[in-house]
């Protein structure tokens, strides 16, 4: 029945592709039509060799879709994550079709052609897949889930995923409780039966099963779960989970076997490479833009109080390596005259009139952006703290050392999905997401944490 399942799934992933392979190539054709608009003798000569031209732009462009993620049967996309994954497509699947027409010219479609019809295709395949993602919400693409465990562990997907939204990509089946622990879900989400959990998991056309007992030893049913496994059931434990739908890494249920054994932390000398080649990029392409802004910051700081302009203060970099990290300053120069580290906190009196607007605006962020251009920071990364918060909070919350494993951010994933922390279960809640962070960054990962930080800036989320 499982294996049904994952066949129908399939099925509807290759249905998905041709579709979307003949809106491609029915790109190509309207927009040679349109391209030849003022001459008919143009377009009919185009039509003679257009449908083998118009294969191979689909075939490049539905190929970059498939390395960008866009055809992963059980992984659903927020609506700005699929846009840029698609962007990204669109511009890799393009750069390499002008290098096969350069290597082959009898494949080429022009210049005007090729830009209507990847214009055409974006909108084609943006407006059906939004229209699927809406049709569709409750058919195939969606995971059945059976949860092992009806304790306080498996009660975690109720409480932290309860909104629909958090469950476009599954739909939990039951709990199945494990002999001997206490039971916490509601009674009418369990499954009361005698039946094995292959059986189960059998009749209930189950894809996969979370683990999520209170505790493992001794209690899991190893041989029923290896059956399991046999069939073509996904056999997942409830830390991962949480890392692949939530994008968190929940630490009362992670161990540190779990983060040394379950992959990421990628530090290779490729990833090390490229992640300074975009620092780079990034921060000179957005200093040549804010340089005038960072101007008449400057000038406005200076005309509404005597003191610097600049503001310094040493935080902890990568490795726990300190550093001096330099803002505009937002506060009254005696804000911290007693020595005596402090959160900001929302209203803040501490801060100028100036400091309030570029504080909201994220404006006082700006000179960071030469500790980027130095190597102390990276564009995307853990927000760094100061060493009295760091100190605290290491003895207090744990793992929270490992996110100095990577350089701090400008901005980064924690500051996207939680915000402003002024206190120690703020710091541990921003944990979760900092660690799913350093486990997964990446290259197009960096990317739509960049593309998403305008959507922060412009909405004044998590600004202090």
């Amino acid at each position: 029945m499982s294996i049904a399942s994952a066949s129908r799934k399939s099925r509807a992933l290759l249905l998905l592709w041709f579709a979307e392979i003949g809106l491609l190539m029915s790109a190509v054709v309207i927009g040679a039509w349109l391209r030849f608009l003022g001459s008919p003798g143009g377009y009919y000569l185009f039509l003679e060799s257009a449908w083998a031209r118009a294969v191979v732009f689909a075939v490049f462009i539905t190929v970059s879709m498939v390395a960008f993620g866009l055809y992963q049967v059980h992984v659903r996309h927020n609506r700005m994550e699929f846009l840029v994954r698609l962007s990204l497509s669109f511009a890799f699947g393009g750069i390499g079709l002008l290098v096969l027409y350069y290597l082959m010219p009898s494949t080429y479609i022009g210049r005007g052609v090729l830009a209507i019809a990847l214009a055409i295709g974006f909108l084609a395949i943006s407006m059906m897949r939004f229209l699927v993602g809406s049709v569709i919400k409750t058919d195939v693409f969606r995971r059945r889930v059976l949860v092992l465990g009806a304790g306080v562990n498996a009660d975690l997907i109720n409480s932290r995923l309860r909104r629909r939204s958090d469950r476009q990509s599954f739909v939990v089946v039951g709990f199945l409780p494990v002999l001997g622990q206490p039971i916490r879900v509601p009674e009418s989400m369990l499954l009361n039966t005698d039946f094995s959990l292959s059986e189960i998991a059998e009749w209930m056309q189950v894809f996969e099963i979370v683990v999520a007992p209170d505790e493992r030893r001794g209690v899991l049913p190893m041989e029923e779960m290896l059956k399991c496994a046999q069939r073509g059931i996904t056999v997942t434990d409830l830390s991962r989970f949480f890392e692949r739908e939530v994008g968190m890494v929940k630490l009362n249920v992670a161990d540190p076997s779990w983060l040394a054994f379950s992959g990421g932390f990628d530090h290779s000398v490729p990833r090390r490479l490229s992640k300074r080649f975009f620092d780079l990029a990034a921060a000179s392409a957005l200093l040549l833009i804010a340089w005038p802004i960072m101007l008449v910051v400057a000038a406005c700081i200076a005309m509404e109080s005597r003191g610097p302009i600049l503001y310094r203060q040493t935080r902890v970099g990568e490795n726990g390596r300190k550093f001096e990290l330099v803002k505009f300053r937002s506060m009254r120069v005696d804000a911290e005259a007693d020595g005596v580290a402090r959160w900001a906190s929302q209203g803040d009196d501490r801060t100028t009139r100036v400091g309030r607007i570029i504080r909201l605006s994220r404006l006082d962020e700006l000179p960071q952006l030469f500790n980027i251009l130095q190597g102390d920071m990276s564009f995307v990364g853990p927000r760094p703290e100061r060493p009295q918060f760091v100190d605290m909070l290491s003895r207090e919350v744990w793992y929270y050392n490992v996110r100095h494993c990577v350089k701090p951010g400008l901005t980064g994933w924690a500051q996207l999905r939680y915000p402003y922390g002024a206190s120690v279960s703020d710091a541990e809640e921003k944990l979760t997401f900092d660690l799913f962070y350093v486990k997964n960054h990446g290259l197009v990962f960096d990317l739509m944490i960049l593309l998403q930080t305008v959507e922060v800036v412009l909405f004044h989320r998590g600004s202090r």
